[in-house]
């Protein structure tokens, strides 16, 4: 009898099985690390064969862990670090170079090329994205244009793409041996390829980008009950279990956090940083700088979209300060040497170290810190480290005000960073709203868990899941706002300098 669900959160540092009861709680985890790749500054590659060997560990870990047999488990659900792209040979499953990271900038002439003349906004139209970096269709681009083996595969029909979410469940459901070659439409909205009216694949932008319609997979909704196949009994799960649930990992999040009205909204602190805004049946077009992109769509029901802003680096700086920098042995001991000083010393720390996202999409800004004395030490770094985090966040909250007209009453939070109580208690000061943990702040891989679990009957219905949701910890706002207003005002003025230092 189906007792839980197992969700697979490919994330961009790491990739987890995680199963869980009908009540949201975990029943059993595994995690392991994936190695990041830096041929070049600016580039950033993972290994797409290491994290599919991973995937299968950590599904036996996780069973192992919850003492848990392939028939208690009722559906998979999938869920991935977006926009990372990998391009691999369908008849044997081999991929044609290394998958290209969310974070990388080597697009940057071919967004460059693409705005030329009709600017950085030139599909925002179609696909509510800008030119940029970021997302995955420049970069199939630059991987048919700059790898030989690539391109003769693409010419021989043999090519097929993927973000990881397409990538493991091709894998899960037989690999060359017929596996389901889909994409669900959030992670589909991140391409910069897929028309939001038409849920399609957009023909003209595939014919300006040069990239064939047949190397893409097929677009589904995220909670599917007619399931894309099933586990091989030779796979990690040794049993033929429905695959049927899949979002993009910030998507995910929002739905782990319950919000299925338009105007609810929840940040996700991770690898990067990622507000999400439901805002209903119909897309919201950003004039500030936010993306307007899918939230989920479940079965035959209209897709619901949402407003995002993206932050490309919150998490990664601790892990910077901890690998680069070794202030740090492991990233929890960043709060320890935070709390040593009393405040940021005067220094702004802006993480530019991919550009900058939401609000700006300055590909030329690079990192910096700034107002530097001899009285900063290490533990004001660590500080301004935390604070960036935040303000960062403040920056996306106004522009999802500015554009949606809702102002936001409370902020739902989740992802690894949210276990630092300074850091989310300057959160809740720099934005004046209180801030709301849940219990389970691994809330994307809950995600997928739901997708996968409405789709199979494992849950009834939205309601179930609302159920399922509750407060852990809330902090309350205590700055005042004179002070609020004179820290953000110099945050602002720090990331000016960063703009155009790379011509």
């Amino acid at each position: 009898m189906a007792k839980v669900i197992a969700a697979i959160d490919q994330g961009t540092t790491s990739t987890r099985c995680m199963l869980f009861d009908h009540g949201g709680n975990v029943a059993g985890v595994a995690q392991k690390e994936h190695h990041q790749i830096y041929p070049q500054p600016g580039w950033v590659e993972h290994d797409p064969l290491e994290i599919w060997a991973h995937t299968q560990e950590v599904i036996a870990g996780a069973l192992a862990a919850a003492r848990a047999k392939p028939g208690e488990i009722a559906a998979v659900g999938v869920t991935n670090q977006r926009e990372t792209t990998i391009v691999w040979d369908r008849k044997n499953g081999i991929p044609l170079y290394n998958a290209i990271v969310w974070q990388d900038t080597r697009t940057k002439e071919t967004c460059d090329a693409l705005g030329k003349d009709s600017g950085q906004d030139r599909f925002r139209e179609k696909v509510g994205l800008p030119l940029a970096t970021y997302f995955s269709g420049p970069k199939i681009h630059w991987i048919i244009e700059n790898v030989p083996e690539a391109h003769a595969a693409v010419e021989k029909g043999d090519a097929l793409f993927g973000n990881l979410d397409t990538w493991i469940i091709w894998w899960l459901t037989g690999g060359p041996q017929g596996g389901a070659h889909v994409t669900d439409v959030t992670n589909a909205s991140r391409t910069m390829l897929m028309n939001l009216a038409s849920l399609d694949w957009d023909e003209e932008i595939l014919s300006i980008m040069k990239i064939p319609r047949a190397m893409l997979p097929r677009i589904v909704p995220s909670s599917d009950p007619t399931g894309w196949g099933f586990t091989s009994r030779e796979g990690p799960f040794a049993a033929a279990i429905p695959v049927c649930g899949d979002l993009g990992d910030q998507q995910a999040a929002l739905v782990g956090q319950a919000c299925f009205n338009p105007g609810e909204a929840k940040n996700t602190y991770g690898t990067g940083c990622f507000m999400l805004l439901n805002t209903g049946t119909r897309p919201i077009p950003s004039r500030s700088g936010l993306l307007t992109t899918l939230a989920y769509k479940f079965a035959d029901q209209p897709a619901t979209y949402a407003l995002e802003g993206s932050v490309a680096i919150t998490g990664a700086l601790v892990q910077w300060l901890r690998d680069n920098l070794g202030l740090i042995s492991s990233s929890a001991q960043v709060e320890e040497l935070a709390r040593t000083v009393e405040d940021n010393g005067g220094i702004y720390f802006v993480p530019a170290f991919s550009g900058l996202f939401a609000p700006y999409w300055r590909s030329d800004a690079r990192g910096a810190i700034l107002g530097m004395t001899r009285y900063i030490n290490k533990g004001h770094i660590a500080r301004s480290a935390l604070e960036a985090t935040a303000f960062q966040t403040r920056e996306v909250l106004d522009a999802m005000e500015k554009d949606s007209g809702v102002r936001l009453k409370t902020l739902k939070v989740d992802g690894g960073m949210v276990v630092n109580n300074l850091l989310m208690q300057f959160q809740a000061d720099i934005l004046g709203v209180p801030v709301q943990r849940p219990k389970v702040t691994e809330t994307t891989a809950l995600g997928a868990a739901y997708a996968a679990g409405l789709a199979s009957g494992f849950w009834t219905n939205l309601d179930d899941l609302r159920a399922n949701w509750q407060v852990h910890t809330t902090w309350e706002p205590q700055m005042l706002e004179e002070q609020r207003a004179h820290l953000y005002h110099g945050w602002l003025k720090a990331v000016e300098r960063t703009f155009n230092w790379i011509a």
